[in-house]
């Protein structure tokens, strides 16, 4: 084997390792707290809701578990198994254009390994999920979101991949620069697109009816200078009873989402004060800030593949026998992750730190106590655990663990107070 087979094994199986490792501590953690709940928590969640929690979370661990082996196994046979190859032998059998046997082979890539993913997903939607009450999805509605979502992919990616494919076999040598600009230029175009066009094909999206509530938001808005093209009620409830609220879109096509499930649990007071946390992401340019570092991140990512695009080794060490454009996207796109994941930790912190800014600006706004009450009665309806491993939290979450937060928001309540 190539010397880059065994960088590619070894950083394999190190992820590996890190990531067994720490859900084994995480699973162990829970249930090792799963009979007590943490002080700050004693009055306001039952021992019941938090023994749920963790039952749940420790359900969620070991089918994460499972996922890893099952996951890295299908990752040793696309790559060195020569599950790779075997496509791209075929498709080039049929003696198309390279650009449609790139486009043939990218496209069936992204089939097969929904396909597989298909068994977890059904066994996570209608076992797991159906276990502590929360799955809402239907076969039909589940068979549906799939036909859906596999036409959008084909409709959508066929093009995008073409057109990518045929910049990098077009572009000179600088076509890397030109990929990112049009991956760049698609995922803008996408932030604006999904949440009017899109979304609407798997939910359904009704203006926010309740006037009292309306113009709460509204004057939170108004103060802050946040103009949006409305606010909305998502029917989650069709699929799960979890609770959320978000922004999205961009431009023209800001929104405003609650879920429903999310209105019938909170109080207008901490609705507002949940509103007010994600308003924070905008006017602490949090959004600008991460839609930045993904530019920068992405155009070190296609510089490394428009150096790797001629290194045959880069293919010979990963099971393909011949080197092409689709086939140096495909096997980059596969492997980086192998190498990226060990700065998960740093993307994890940036992100809290986000979190405990959206959270002081929430607090500035209203009431952090509001906030607080709103962040435990979400805890306790999704059953988000608030005993996690402390590694495995630091390494994964992109939020702050829940008695962090809750400490840290009672502490804003007070300086502020």
């Amino acid at each position: 084997m190539h010397l880059f087979s065994y960088i590619f094994l070894t950083a394999l199986l190190g992820s590996f390792i890190v990531q067994w490792t720490l859900l084994y501590r995480h699973r162990n953690h829970v249930r090792l707290h799963k009979d007590n709940v943490p002080v700050q928590f004693r009055d306001k969640v039952p021992l019941s809701d938090h023994q749920r929690a963790a039952a749940y979370t420790i359900a969620k661990s070991q089918l994460a578990i499972v996922d890893l082996v099952l996951g890295t196994l299908l990752l040793l046979l696309w790559t060195l198994g020569g599950g790779l190859q075997l496509i791209d032998t075929q498709w080039r059998s049929l003696g198309l254009s390279e650009l449609w046997t790139g486009t043939g082979v990218l496209l069936s890539v992204m089939l097969v390994s929904s396909m597989l993913d298909l068994p977890m997903a059904l066994y996570r939607t209608f076992v797991l999920e159906e276990r502590f009450g929360f799955n809402k999805t239907t076969v039909r509605v589940f068979i549906t979101d799939l036909i859906k979502s596999t036409a959008l992919t084909v409709l959508i990616g066929a093009p995008l991949l073409a057109l990518i494919l045929w910049l990098m076999g077009n572009a000179g040598q600088q076509w890397w620069l030109y990929v990112w600009m049009t991956w760049f230029g698609f995922s803008m175009f996408m932030m604006w697109f999904y949440p009017a066009f899109i979304a609407p094909l798997f939910n359904k999206f009704r203006p926010l009816e309740n006037t009292e509530l309306k113009a709460r938001i509204e004057q939170l808005l108004t103060r802050n200078g946040f103009a949006s093209q409305g606010i909305f009620v998502m029917d989650g409830s069709s699929r799960s009873t979890h609770g959320n609220a978000y922004f999205t879109g961009m431009g023209s096509n800001k929104r405003i989402v609650f879920f429903d499930t999310l209105m019938n649990e909170l109080s207008h007071e901490e609705i507002e004060a949940v509103l007010a946390h994600e308003l924070g992401h905008f006017r602490c340019n949090h959004v600008k800030k991460r839609i930045g570092l993904m530019a920068v991140t992405f155009l070190a990512g296609f510089a490394l593949l428009g150096w790797l695009i001629d290194k045959l080794w880069f293919y010979t060490a990963l099971g393909v026998d011949s080197s092409s454009t689709w086939m140096a996207l495909t096997l980059f796109m596969m492997v980086i992750p192998v190498f990226t994941f060990y700065i998960q930790p740093l993307m994890s912190w940036y992100s809290r730190l986000h979190e405990f800014e959206a959270d002081n600006f929430a607090s500035a706004q209203g009431s952090a106590t509001d906030l607080i009450q709103a962040l435990v009665k979400l805890y306790k309806e999704n059953a988000n655990t608030l005993t996690p491993d402390p590694l495995y939290s630091a390494f994964y979450d992109s939020h702050p663990p829940a008695p962090v937060r809750v400490a840290h928001l009672t502490k804003q309540s007070e300086t502020i107070g």
